[in-house]
């Protein structure tokens, strides 16, 4: 008989010890910036109703729903014109559930069922893995974390506010320091539409000017061109593309670009009203950057737009987000606006990675093995090892009685900073030998002394 191979499933992976301690450094960084905000945390299931997640991603987001095969005879229901008519025809039949696929549709769906329970503003944030049946690539996996804050219910720009201030502390925590948060509205984008002559056609606007970056100027009026684009449009827009001041002075020039479009204006008050409440709170506009041509989630967002870009990093947005009117019409209840944004969880990884800036000292180590010669040695290993557990010192006793040369080097492997080594001498007087294995310095101390080094190293 063969022996299989083990693999993984294509688009996921395995996260070692040192990974998942990182992980959870990021993690904890942002749990802590959301509970202190007042969020609470919810979970939903892995997999939801197909009826719940079909039509809510698009054509595209449909299909890249990982479907669940019914349980027990899945195909029973289905007849051979079924089978000619194609999936359309069969999926209904085989499958009524599909792993979730963000976490945005599910919390809309909770909040509908428990609407009765929840008290407006309601301020959540969840961290769960989310499916899609993508194309995996560098950076884009089938199986990711996602991690949302969102406040529903009112219409308050504080949230937005608190979205600016919950960005910069976790990038301060984490030690990002060259980044930017680049803000917009959504009713900016379509006041510029009205005012060039094209208005309702902001989706196609946006999708041109935001290659603006990539592609230059001169590409992107080539493809608004092509999009049937008037040329006077086309080059009115150009004081728009090179806006380069500041968040005030871009402010003032489109007070009077816009003057003719109420949307637009009323975009650009909201979009004050959120910098005078930074002001008001005590912070700065320091790394927030109002992009005029910042474009995303046109479909959905209605106000605020927020992308988050870590500078001079090969990895480009790391979380987005913004303000949309109507959340969980779907589902049937109108008229529930809010406010939320996601941090990629994988991408701040790999770009804590590539700066070479995670604490090394939060790796989730062993603080100190307890070595031993013999039986004895063991015995009193293990009374050691209670009295230290109690102080909240993480320890290990090495299990197995041999070498100590062999326990050193297991040590040394692990990463572990300190060893207690327990000869006759120790056991006989009632104390240990503490050894420094970054120093090599070894003293014999008291128990008690043992763990008030331990505790302020």
């Amino acid at each position: 008989m063969s022996i299989q191979k083990p693999s993984l499933p294509k688009g996921t992976r395995d996260f070692g010890p040192l990974q998942m301690a990182r992980r959870n450094f990021i993690l904890d960084t942002i749990k802590d910036t959301f509970r202190l905000f007042g969020f609470q945390q919810i979970e939903t299931p892995a997999m939801e109703n197909l009826s719940t997640l079909t039509g809510k991603y698009g054509d595209e987001g449909d299909q890249l729903l990982f479907k669940i095969l019914n349980s027990g005879d899945f195909i029973k229901d289905v007849n051979p014109e079924d089978l000619l008519s194609g999936s359309p025809q069969v999926l209904p039949k085989v499958a009524e559930k599909g792993l979730r696929y963000d976490l945005t549709v599910p919390f809309a769906r909770y909040v509908v069922m428990n609407r009765n329970d929840i008290s407006f503003p309601f301020k959540r944030f969840q961290i769960q893995p989310v499916w899609r049946a993508d194309r995996p690539q560098r950076g884009r996996y089938r199986e990711f974390y996602q991690c949302d804050a969102d406040v529903v219910g009112t219409d308050s720009l504080v949230c937005e506010l608190e979205i600016l201030l919950m960005i910069k502390r976790v990038f301060s925590k984490l030690g990002i320091t060259d980044y930017d948060i680049k803000v917009n509205n959504r009713k900016i984008l379509t006041g510029i539409s009205e005012v060039i002559g094209e208005k309702g056609r902001e989706g196609e606007l946006c999708v041109a000017i935001d290659k603006l970056d990539k592609i230059g100027w001169e590409k992107v009026q080539e493809e608004l061109a092509q999009r049937n684009f008037a040329l006077d449009s086309i080059s009115k827009l150009e004081p728009i593309v090179s806006l380069r001041q500041k968040n005030a002075d871009k402010l003032n020039f489109l007070k009077t670009f816009l003057k003719e479009s109420e949307t637009g204006l009323k975009g650009i008050a909201e979009l004050e009203e959120v910098l005078d409440l930074l002001h008001q709170y005590g912070d700065s506009e320091e790394h927030v950057d109002f992009d005029v041509v910042l474009a995303r989630g046109l479909t959905y967002y209605t106000g605020a737009i927020f992308e988050v870009k870590v500078n001079n990093v090969t990895i480009g947005s790391v979380s987005g987000g913004g303000r949309y009117d109507n959340l969980t019409g779907v589902f049937g209840l109108d008229g529930v606006s809010g406010v939320g944004f996601s941090f990629g969880v994988d991408r701040l990884y790999d770009v804590m990675d590539e700066l070479g800036i995670f604490p090394e000292s939060n790796l989730d180590k062993t603080k100190v093995l307890i070595t031993h010669f013999d039986e004895k040695g063991f015995t009193y290993g293990l009374q050691i090892l209670q009295k230290l557990r109690a102080e909240g010192i993480s320890s290990e006793l090495f299990p197995e009685i041999g070498k100590i040369k062999k326990q050193l080097t297991y040590a040394d492997k692990k990463q572990i900073p300190f060893v207690i080594i327990l000869g006759d001498n120790e056991i006989q007087q009632r104390n240990i030998s503490l050894k420094n294995l970054n120093s090599g310095t070894q003293e014999t101390v008291s128990v008690d002394r043992a763990i008030e080094i331990l505790i302020n190293s």
